[in-house]
This record gives structure tokens, sequence and C-alpha cells, in this order.
């Protein structure tokens, strides 16, 4: 191993070190490592996730989504605080969204989560999502992977919202939770058919007082939805329910459905099999990553995108024309 150090860096082997003994102030300024784009500490990043890797993967990782106003933080933190009771140590990586104008992120999970982030057994970690699609962002499997050999068995992963691109998360978990509000005419108006066809489980929130009548009508118009859609490939068929995060109602059903779910997919092997796919697919993402990363990084692209801008912009070449010479000129560099 490389005793790789810079600036205001450990060496590679203290920040190993540090993961595995379940360090939470050097996991942390691991992940900062994980998610940096300068080169020195991508040199880093990648030598710590080569060597914490074969104490990873032995969690079970939830994705949640949700329609905005579902009360997901709420959701997560009484969720998470009853995974601790039950003995789990749960890790909880939040994606905020960033903004695409000031690059900023408003990161508050940690005060919306505040009986559960002062828990030994608990770890969250907000992250901007950057200019990733897909609700995720694009370092979120390294650090779900440092998360694991830090001991934490049940990695929660919340995405920014509900939309088109925002499906990532179902490529890098295990289970996925959909939250939904009662209403559910509209809402099924609303939301993707995709993100329908991937939920293993659709939990109609904020289910108390009043609203107990609509949550139930909308569970039952939920789970006949989610009939039209073929049969999911580990066999497990989609559960609809209803809880009230705030009045911790129907929270230990939701752990219940998780562990059933656990059980069948690892007798019929599917869970490994998706696990194995997940790896494939994210050497492939990290792929195009680089390759993009690659592109835009050269000071040859960006001086002739730059000519190419102005060019389209007074019509001397078309958009297609553009890319395609751009990309010929990129490949006679290589």
């Amino acid at each position: 191993m490389k005793k790789y150090k810079s600036k205001n860096r450990l060496t590679s082997k203290a920040y190993i070190d540090g993961v595995l003994k379940g360090d939470r102030v050097i996991l942390s300024r691991a992940i900062t490592i994980i998610e940096s784009n300068l080169e020195g500490d991508k040199i880093l990043a990648k030598e710590i996730v080569q060597e914490i890797l074969p104490n990873s993967g032995k969690s079970i990782r939830i994705g949640i989504t949700g329609v905005p106003g579902v009360g997901k933080s709420t959701f997560i933190e009484v969720f998470g605080l009853h995974l601790v009771n039950e003995g789990h140590k749960v890790a909880i990586l939040s994606i905020d969204p960033s903004s695409q104008r000031s690059r900023g992120s408003i990161l508050g999970d940690k005060t919306r989560m505040e009986e559960l982030a002062i828990l030994q057994e608990a770890y969250i970690r907000p992250s901007a999502s950057g200019d990733t699609l897909g609700g995720v962002s694009n370092k979120t499997g390294e650090t779900m992977l440092l998360c694991e050999a830090a001991g934490y068995d049940i990695i929660l992963i919340e995405t920014v919202g509900v939309g088109q691109s925002e499906t990532a998360v179902h490529g890098m978990t295990d289970f996925f939770l959909l939250l939904m509000l009662s209403g559910a005419g509209d809402e099924l108006q609303g939301i993707k058919k995709g993100i329908m066809e991937m939920a293993d489980m659709v939990i109609i929130n904020k289910a108390d007082g009043d609203n107990m009548r609509m949550s139930q009508m909308a569970r039952l118009q939920y789970q006949n939805a989610l009939h039209i859609f073929p049969e999911s490939e580990s066999g497990w068929s989609p559960v609809v329910t209803t809880a009230s995060a705030i009045k911790n109602i129907g929270i230990s059903n939701v752990w219940d459905e998780v562990l059933k779910f656990k059980k069948l997919v690892n007798e019929n092997g599917y869970f490994l099999k998706n696990r194995n796919h997940q790896q494939i697919k994210w050497m492939y993402n990290n792929i195009n990553e680089e390759l993009k990363q690659l592109f835009y990084g050269s000071k040859k692209i960006k001086s002739e995108l730059s000519i190419l801008e102005k060019d389209i912009v007074s019509a001397k070449i078309s958009p297609v024309k553009a890319a395609q010479k751009i990309l010929e000129d990129f490949k006679k560099s290589l």
C-alpha cells in the first residue's frame, strides 16, 4: 500500500485504520477525501476504498424517496431510532439538492434529525448532489462502502425527491421505500411510473387523526395500481402500508417487511445476484464519469468549446455538427 500523504491529509493507512475502528471523526474525514475533486485526493480515495473493500458489503441498503412535503426526514429519524433500539448501527446518507446557480447546498438534515444525530449508533452524512442526476451524489457508492466498513449494518439513503431522473438510488440499494401522502388520485397522476415499478414498499405517511380514512383509501388505490406492473425479478410482491412518523405508528411494521424481503431474496439467490449486477453497473458509471472528466478537463477541448459556442450563436455551425467536430478532434488526440 502506498503511503500517500498531502497537505492537511493523513496517510491512507491512518484513514483506513480509523474507519475500520469505527472512528466517526476519521470516517467523516475519509468521506471528505472521497468527495474531493482534487487530483491528490482522488489517488488517496482510491487507495482507501480498495483497502476497506473486504470489510464492506455486510449491510442492508435501503433507498428512501418521496414526494415533497411527505416528511422524509421525520420518517427517517423515527425509523432510525427504531433500528438503533433493535440493536443496529445505522448510517444515513442524505443527499441535498445543490443549487445549479451557486453550487451551494442546504445540508440541513443533521438539524432536522436532532435526536438521532446525538446517538453513537447512528451516523448522518449530508452530501450535495452537485451535477449528478439520479438524486444521489456521484460519490454515494464509495461513502456507503466506508460506512459499512466502519460497522454500520443498515444504510439509509435519502434522495432529493421524486422525478424522472431521480432513480439511481435503486441501482445501489437492496430495498426501495417510496413515501407518499393520502389523496392518492392526485399523487398517482403526478408520480412517475418508473419509480412506482421499482418500489418494494409504498408507505402512506402522516396516517393519523382526521387523515386516517383518506390514508386507508390511498393505500387501497396504490395497492391496486401496483397490481398492473409486471412481477419483480426478486419474487417480492410490493407492500403498501400506512404509517405516521410523528406519532410513531406503523414504523416497526416497515422493518418487519424489510426483514421478510431480505429472507426471501437470500433464499432465492436474488440478493447476491442483484449486488453483483450493481457492482458491474457501478464500474461502468465510474468509467463514464472518468471519461467526462477527461474530456471536459482538457485545456484544448475547453478552448475549442469556447470557439464553437461563438460559432453556434452566430449560426456558422449547427450544434450537431459542432458536437461531431469536437468529438472527432478529441478522438484524434487520444
